[in-house]
C-alpha cells in the first residue's frame, strides 16, 4: 500500500509539472503574439504576365509583307530590291544641252531686282510725297471801322474880357455855343479852341478831330 500511493504521487507530481510548463508556453506565446515584432506584410502573389491574344487581322499583312531575298515572294509581289531597280533605271543623268541652252535663253520681265543677276540694279524706291501744307486762314478778327466824321461845323467865335473864349456850333439847324471843356449834344467834347480851328473828341469812338473855321 505505501508502495501503491508512491508511484501515485509521483504521477501527479508529473502531470502537475507536465500542465505547468503547457501553461508557461501558452502564456508565453500569448504575450509574445501582444507585445512582440509586428509581423511582415504578407508578401504579394507574383503576377503572371500574359501574352495578348494574337489577331489574325493584324497578322496577315506582316505575312504577307515578308519577302525572300534569293526569290519571289509567296504573295507574287517583286522583292525590295527589284522595285529600286525599276525606279532607279527610271531617272536619266543624261545632261540635255538644248534643255539648259533654252532656259539661259529666257528674259526677265518682272518688275522687281532679278536675284540671278549679278548686274541688276535694286528697284528705285519711290520717295513718298509731303502732303501739301494747308493754307493758313487769318483767323483773327477784323479791324473795327473807322470812327466817322464828326457832324459839326465851326463857324465863329466870341472872346470875353476875361479872355475867355466861345464858339459857335452848327449841326443841321441847331446851334451850340460852348467853351473848352463842355460836351455839346452829350458825345462832342471841346477840347482845344483857336483862332482859326478848335478840336472836337468823339467820346463813344475816343477819337479827335479838328474842325476848320468856316469862311
Amino acid at each position: 500500500m505505501a508502495l501503491r500511493a508512491g508511484t501515485e504521487d509521483k504521477r501527479k507530481v508529473y502531470l502537475a509539472v507536465g500542465l505547468g510548463v503547457v501553461m508557461l508556453l501558452l502564456l508565453g506565446r500569448f504575450l509574445w503574439q501582444t507585445f512582440g515584432p509586428s509581423s511582415p506584410p504578407p508578401a504579394a502573389p507574383p503576377t503572371v504576365a500574359t501574352a495578348p491574344a494574337s489577331n489574325p487581322q493584324t497578322e496577315a499583312p506582316a505575312a504577307s509583307a515578308s519577302y525572300d531575298s534569293s526569290g519571289p515572294s509567296s504573295t507574287g509581289q517583286p522583292h525590295a530590291h527589284e522595285a529600286l531597280k525599276v525606279a532607279s533605271s527610271a531617272l536619266d543623268p543624261t545632261l540635255h544641252p538644248e534643255i539648259m541652252r533654252q532656259a539661259e535663253s529666257l528674259e526677265y520681265t518682272g518688275s522687281g531686282r532679278n536675284i540671278f543677276s549679278f548686274f541688276s540694279a535694286p528697284p528705285t524706291i519711290p520717295k513718298a510725297v509731303a502732303p501739301a501744307r494747308p493754307i493758313p486762314v487769318n483767323t483773327a478778327p477784323p479791324p473795327p471801322p473807322p470812327p466817322p466824321p464828326i457832324n459839326l461845323r465851326f463857324y465863329g467865335y466870341a472872346a470875353e474880357k476875361d479872355g475867355k473864349k466861345q464858339i459857335f456850333l452848327l449841326q443841321g439847324e441847331d446851334i451850340f455855343i460852348a467853351s473848352e471843356g463842355d460836351v455839346v449834344d452829350r458825345r462832342y467834347r471841346v477840347a482845344k479852341i483857336a483862332a482859326t480851328s478848335v478840336q472836337v473828341e468823339d467820346l463813344p469812338y475816343h477819337d479827335t478831330q479838328t474842325l476848320p473855321l468856316m469862311q
